[in-house]
């Protein structure tokens, strides 16, 4: 396997099946807690830019020569975009003084929001996703990620609302 395709597959994790890109949404939480834990909100945004541009690559040189690069094992994209929905999560956990993980419902919310969003692509998401290029196939799950994070912001504030 060449490395772009290993990169791209999230180091094998989306050979998995069925639903491989649920699988690599899943497989980047522990990453994205590990992350927050050694340097915080900022490392997290470091490294979710570094994995957009690692994905684009990848992408673009695995699927070199073919038609639509959106192959299902490539789930690179989901790893960034589940690693923007929980950003929210990593700069409240950093600004509270909580731990990351007691605020799980956001993790909940971050997850099955992406999932949503990443299925259901309306409006941009699904514009990204029409683009047939590796850039395409990032910028999907980046929009995707970017829906969900702001759900976590608003579902975040009716609840502080809620309990005030």
């Amino acid at each position: 396997m060449s490395p772009a395709r290993f990169v791209a597959t999230w180091f094998g994790v989306g050979f998995l099946r069925p639903a491989s890109g649920t699988w690599g949404s899943l497989a980047a939480l522990p990453i994205f807690w590990a992350l927050h834990v050694l340097g915080g909100p900022w490392l997290a945004v470091a490294a979710t830019v570094l994995v957009c541009v690692l994905g684009w690559w990848a992408v673009g040189a695995a699927s070199r020569g073919a038609a639509d690069p959106d192959r299902s094992e490539y789930v690179i994209d989901e790893v960034a975009g589940m690693w923007i929905a929980l950003l929210p999560l990593s700069f409240g956990a950093r600004a509270s003084g909580a731990d990351i993980l007691a605020l799980y419902p956001g993790w909940i919310v971050a997850f099955l929001g992406f999932r949503l969003f990443d299925i259901w692509k309306p409006g941009p998401i699904g514009w990204a996703d029409r683009q047939k290029t590796a850039l395409g196939v990032m910028l999907d799950d980046v929009l995707a990620g970017i829906a969900a994070g702001a759900l976590v912001l608003a579902l975040a504030a009716v609840w502080h609302i809620l309990l005030a």
